[in-house]
C-alpha cells in the first residue's frame, strides 16, 4: 500500500517545487494528454519568445550599423554635451548656492509675446472697460488667439488645420470604407489618403510656400492636407469594424444608400469619430511647432531662430513655452474624450484643476 502511495505522489524538485514532467499516474489518458499538451505549449511559447528576443536582437544590431553608431567618425563627446547643456539650463548663485536662473527665462517669454501679446491684450485688460476696444479686439483685430502671442498663433494653426481637414477626411472615408463604395472603388480613396500620409507635414508646408508665401498660412494648409490622410485613415477603420445588425435592419425597411450612411453607420461611431479628431488635434499642435521650424511662424520659428543665434537659453525658455501647451491641449483633449464615456465621472474644470492633487495623492496609495 505504501509503495503504490508513494508511486502517485510527485517527487519534490530540486527548487523546492513540485516535479510537473512526471506523470499523473492515477488521472486518466485523457488528463494526462492534455497535461502534456499544456507543457508542450509552454514549451512552443517560451522557444518562440527566445527567438523572437533573439530577431529583435539581430535587428537592432542592423540599425544600430545603419544609424552610423559603430562608425569610427561617430564619437560621444560627452564634455561637449555637458557644457552645451550648462547653456541650455543658466545657472545663478543664490548665497553661494547655484539654482537654475527661471528669470533669464521668463525674460525672454515676456520680450517676445511668447504667450501674451501686450498690444492685443490692451485692448481687452483695461480699466475702465472700452466699448470700442472690445469690438476692436474681437472684430477687428480678431484677436481671440493673437492675444497669446505664438503659442496662439501655433495653436491657431492646429485647430485650423484640424478643422478644415475633417470634413474631407470624413468624405473620403466614406467613400474609402468597402461597405459604402465596392471595391476597387473605395481603393481610389484609400491610395490618395496613404500618398497623403507618405509625405510628412513639413513637405507639404515647403509646397504650399510657392502658393500662400512663406509664413504660418503654408504650415496650416499642410496640416489640413495631413488631417485628410491621418483621420480618413482611422475613420475608415472603424467603419469597417462596425455590427452589421444596424445596417442590415435599415436595409430590410428599405433606406436607401445615405439613409444607410448617416443613421445606419455614422450614429454608430460618432463618439469614437469626435474622440479620433480631438487625438488628431493633438498631433497637429505638434506638427505646427515642426511646421513652424522652417519659418512658417509661431512657436517652431522662434525654436529655429534662437538656435541659429546660438542663443540656446532662449531656445530653451521656448521650448518650455511648447512643452505648456502642448500639456494643456492633452489636458483639454483627455478631458473631453473622457466626458464622451458614459461610464467615467463628469468632473468640471475648477475640480479637475484644484482637485489634481488630492487625487494624484489617492492614485500613488492604490
Amino acid at each position: 500500500m505504501t509503495d503504490a502511495t508513494d508511486s502517485n505522489r510527485q517527487e519534490p524538485a530540486t527548487d523546492g517545487g513540485t516535479d510537473r514532467s512526471a506523470r499523473l499516474e492515477s488521472a486518466g489518458p485523457e488528463i494526462n494528454e492534455q497535461f502534456e499538451n499544456i507543457r508542450q505549449t509552454r514549451r512552443q511559447r517560451a522557444l518562440g519568445w527566445l527567438v523572437g528576443t533573439a530577431a529583435l536582437a539581430f535587428v537592432l544590431l542592423q540599425g544600430l550599423a545603419a544609424t552610423e553608431f559603430f562608425d569610427d567618425g561617430t564619437e560621444f563627446t560627452w564634455s561637449h554635451f555637458s557644457g552645451r547643456m550648462g547653456d541650455y539650463f543658466p545657472l545663478t548663485d543664490y548665497g553661494g548656492i547655484p539654482f537654475l536662473d527661471v528669470g533669464r527665462y521668463w525674460e525672454f517669454i515676456w520680450a517676445n509675446d511668447l504667450i501674451y501679446d501686450s498690444d492685443i491684450g490692451g485692448l481687452l485688460f483695461q480699466f475702465p472697460p472700452s466699448g470700442a476696444d472690445l469690438y476692436a479686439f474681437l472684430f477687428q483685430e480678431l484677436g481671440m488667439f493673437a492675444i497669446f502671442g505664438e503659442a496662439g498663433i501655433t495653436l491657431a494653426m492646429g485647430l485650423v488645420g484640424t478643422i478644415l481637414g475633417f470634413p474631407i477626411a470624413l468624405l473620403f472615408s466614406i467613400l474609402g470604407s468597402e461597405r459604402v463604395t465596392p471595391f476597387p472603388i473605395n481603393f481610389i480613396f484609400r491610395g490618395i489618403m496613404s500618398f497623403i500620409r507618405a509625405i510628412p507635414a513639413i513637405i507639404w508646408a515647403l509646397i504650399f510656400v510657392a502658393l500662400v508665401g512663406l509664413g504660418a498660412a503654408a504650415a496650416t494648409l499642410a496640416i489640413a492636407l495631413n488631417t485628410i490622410g491621418n483621420l480618413g485613415r482611422l475613420f475608415v477603420e472603424e467603419l469597417e469594424e462596425l455590427e452589421e445588425g444596424p445596417i442590415e435592419a435599415m436595409q430590410m425597411t428599405g433606406a436607401n444608400k445615405s439613409q444607410i450612411v448617416f443613421f445606419g453607420m455614422l450614429s454608430q461611431v460618432k463618439t469614437s469619430f469626435i474622440a479620433w479628431t480631438l487625438y488628431i488635434f493633438e498631433i497637429n499642435v505638434r506638427a505646427a511647432v515642426t511646421v513652424g521650424v522652417i519659418g512658417a511662424g509661431g512657436l517652431g520659428a522662434v525654436v529655429a531662430a534662437q538656435e541659429n543665434f546660438f542663443n540656446f537659453a532662449n531656445m530653451m525658455a521656448t521650448l518650455i513655452v511648447i512643452f505648456v501647451l502642448i500639456f494643456l491641449v492633452e489636458l483639454f483633449s483627455q478631458r473631453l474624450r473622457a466626458r464622451l464615456r458614459s461610464d467615467e465621472e463628469k468632473m468640471g474644470w475648477r475640480e479637475l484643476i484644484v482637485g489634481m492633487p488630492n487625487r494624484f495623492a489617492d492614485s500613488l496609495t492604490k
